[in-house]
């Protein structure tokens, strides 16, 4: 295939996302008929979301987005810490990831970000900060997108996809589709090694000359991404890849943080977090140098803080 024709067909997946697999316009009643059942809130389409509720339910609330194929356990440094610090934290692990059920369809933004807010309004959640890390990111911009910031104090967005990670015409920074073509064809030949080699090399930058690598968190990224379902996963990719958020960002009328490594080998930051900051009225961007994708643990203790005082602003 030819450089136009894959930009085309680039164009072509980013629309057909929309067309195929979108979400009806929100509907508040099938939000609220969100109910909890014990560990889990389950939605209208009877979608079963693993929940983790930690910390004082009277503190101040911060939700947390995972990253794609993982599952809320890659938030519980920051989970743990800012516990510990008073507030009350909430992660869900996405539809189709981790404990929580694996529908055969619904696994695009829209109902990522209605999942959300079930989650949000099933706990009847109030002045929260969204934090998104990677797809999380898209999560928490397409979740102000359609659901807006009545229940939202602040945001931030960590190593996050958006705007757009997909190279078409009116995003020529993005990345071609081949990338995302090869990793769908890695996951559907293998889809155990794919979840190896990924934390194993770029995830954490253990790829880069002197890294310190470490076997634990490895492992720990490889058993989260083999617990979420195969076609769940397989259709994230385009999800993260092809959606479209520089609508979603120019809603953002909350103060929001921007985190990003410059050193991004699997979402570059020019194409995301430079590009998020600056459509985001008044967004502050915090460059972390030397940083890569998963700096929430290669570099968890200044996220810690970062996030502490941003909360405390």
């Amino acid at each position: 295939m030819n450089t136009f024709t894959r930009t085309v067909a680039a164009s072509l997946l980013a629309t057909a996302l929309h067309v195929a697999h979108a979400a009806p316009p929100v509907d508040p009643a099938r939000i609220a008929a969100a109910t909890v059942d014990g560990t889990h809130v389950v939605t209208a389409d009877g979608v079963r979301l693993y929940v983790k509720d930690w910390g004082p339910k009277t503190g101040p609330v911060v939700t947390f987005s995972h990253g794609w194929p993982l599952n809320s356990d890659s938030w519980e440094s920051q989970m743990l810490f800012l516990a510990g610090q008073g507030y009350r934290v909430v992660a869900h692990d996405r539809r189709g990831h981790g404990r929580s059920s694996q529908p055969w369809d619904g696994n695009d933004m829209d109902h990522y970000a209605d999942d959300l807010a079930a989650v949000i309004t099933a706990l009847d959640l109030h002045d929260v900060t969204l934090v998104g890390f990677s797809t999380g990111g898209g999560e928490v911009a397409r979740y102000i997108g359609r659901h807006g910031t009545g229940r939202v104090k602040k945001a931030v967005l960590v190593s996050a996809v958006p705007p757009l990670m997909l190279q078409t015409p009116d995003n020529p920074g993005g990345l071609p589709i081949a990338v995302f073509d090869g990793i769908r064809a890695a996951q559907l030949a293998n889809r155990a090694q794919l979840y190896r080699d990924i934390p194993s090399g770029p995830f954490y930058g253990f790829n880069r000359p002197g890294a310190e690598v470490s076997q634990g968190l490895i492992d720990s990224w490889w058993a989260q991404g083999m617990q979420g379902g195969h076609k769940n996963t397989y259709d994230s990719i385009a999800a993260f890849s092809a959606t479209d958020f520089r609508e979603d960002l120019e809603r953002f009328d909350i103060p929001t943080l921007v985190i990003h490594g410059d050193v991004d080998q699997i979402v570059p930051i020019d194409a995301s977090g430079r590009a998020s900051a600056a459509l985001i009225p008044g967004a502050e961007l915090r460059v972390y140098p030397g940083a890569p994708h998963g700096l929430t643990d290669t570099h968890k203790d200044r996220v810690n803080q970062d996030l502490l005082d941003f909360l405390r602003k």
